[in-house]
């Protein structure tokens, strides 16, 4: 099975199903992560090795990858915290060109309801590259969550994540934090959302949620059988 992690920003990925990217590819799965903002352009506006930096991003997404078990990491050219100001059809023409080259029967994207807009600018645009037209490869589309994003959102119909897939990451939960710390340019002090312990303890409590132990969550939007 071909699988394709579409991500707004090198981390998201691995918050948001680090132990699930594990374990497909553990169990024999091609797993292809496209990333599509250089997630560093706000974050470090005026810096004069904003270039540096941007590569310093890429090698960590690499690395993280590499701990995964990902095949390949992609990497799309816009900027971050400005994907509402790109053309739609110009972000819907990465992830199209990566659906294309790679033909994944399962791709997992953002939820539509994350408070980060380029989290929902990259679901609205994956929505148009999986359409469901004739001769179509994608039989699966998921929603993940990443922390610090999709719980923000206010708790209302229309934006709360409602998950009806658990994974179990049991014997993965180390590679899944490895794969963070590989990413020491994002890393926080807990309690903050995007701290190892909180993802670690998120995790447990939603495994205990399903009466299983470390567990991730997804919804699932469409499934072709």
């Amino acid at each position: 099975m071909k699988v394709l992690v579409i991500a707004a920003h090198p981390d998201d990925e691995v918050y948001g199903m680090g132990g699930t990217i594990a374990k497909l590819s553990g169990q024999g799965h091609e797993v292809h992560v496209l990333i599509v903002t250089d997630g560093c352009t706000a974050q470090y506006a005026g810096r004069s090795d904003l270039p540096e930096i941007i590569e310093k991003k890429r090698a960590e997404a690499q690395e993280a990858g590499r701990i995964l078990g990902v095949k390949e990491v992609r990497f799309g050219p816009f900027p971050d915290m400005r994907l509402d100001t790109v053309d739609h059809v110009e972000v819907n023409r990465v992830i199209e060109r990566a659906v294309n080259d790679i033909r994944p029967d399962v791709v997992y994207t953002h939820f539509y309801g994350d408070v980060n807009l380029d989290h929902q600018m990259v679901y609205r645009s994956t929505l148009v590259a999986v359409r469901p037209v004739p001769g179509q490869c994608v039989k699966e589309v998921y929603c993940y969550r990443v922390p610090s994003s999709t719980e923000w959102s206010p708790q209302l119909a229309q934006t709360a994540f409602l998950p009806n897939v658990m994974v179990s990451i049991a014997g993965f939960e180390e590679a899944k934090e490895q794969a963070l710390l590989a990413y020491q340019t994002e890393a926080r002090p807990y309690p903050h959302p995007r701290s190892a312990q909180y993802v670690r303890e998120t995790d447990r409590a939603c495994g205990l949620q399903w009466g299983q132990g470390s567990s991730e969550v997804f919804m699932l939007l469409r499934k072709l059988m």
